[in-house]
């Protein structure tokens, strides 16, 4: 239970700072910092930083709780990006998404 704790906060977290309009006056240009700003932008990215920034803080809350080692360290890291990116990837602003392709039939003999 811990884990899916973990994993919807560092969701709720990553959806809030990459998408969300009322962070739009912190979020930086993609282009500040030769690039860096990409990070505030990238579902992928930030999910890992979120994932690292929730282990450092899982001393003061008690939805989760993980050993401070190294190995989770970056375990919850990679947790945080994957399921970030997995969930921006499915879920939209108008729900989860439904994308058909149309492929075109070339009729040409």
């Amino acid at each position: 239970m811990d884990l899916l704790w973990f994993a919807l906060a560092c969701y709720g977290l990553t959806f809030l700072a990459v998408f969300a309009s009322i962070f739009n006056w912190v979020r930086p240009s993609k282009e500040w910092l030769w690039g860096f700003g990409k990070l505030f932008h990238c579902p992928l990215c930030f999910g890992f930083h979120s994932g690292w920034f929730l282990f450092a803080i899982n001393d003061w809350t008690e939805l989760f709780t993980f050993d401070y080692t190294v190995a989770n360290f970056f375990i919850c890291g990679f947790v945080g990006a994957g399921v970030s990116y997995f969930l921006s990837m499915i879920v939209g602003d108008e729900g989860i998404r439904i994308e058909k392709t149309i492929k075109e039939v070339d009729n040409a003999t």
